[in-house]
């Protein structure tokens, strides 16, 4: 049976460590529960960063290359058929 959970163990310096224990007081979560909220809302953020740069990237190539409109975009892709 796999198991659900995996410890880790973090270090904080002293001031952080005391704020995240009453951050979690204050959101009436366990330690464990808020660290995954942390986690996954982190993850979150960076798929979506990760996702603007890309849109960014890609928007720069698209002007480079003169698609500047969807009717570029249609034009380019009914060339190949």
């Amino acid at each position: 049976m796999k198991r659900r959970r995996v410890a880790v163990t973090i270090s904080l310096p002293p001031e952080m460590a005391n704020d995240y224990e009453k951050i979690a007081d204050q959101e009436a979560k366990n330690k464990s529960q808020l660290f995954r909220d942390m986690f996954l809302l982190y993850k979150k953020r960076t798929l979506e960063q990760e996702f603007f740069d890309l849109q960014r990237y890609g928007a720069k190539m698209a002007r480079e290359k003169g698609v500047l409109t969807e009717k570029d975009v249609e034009r380019i892709v009914f060339e190949g058929r």
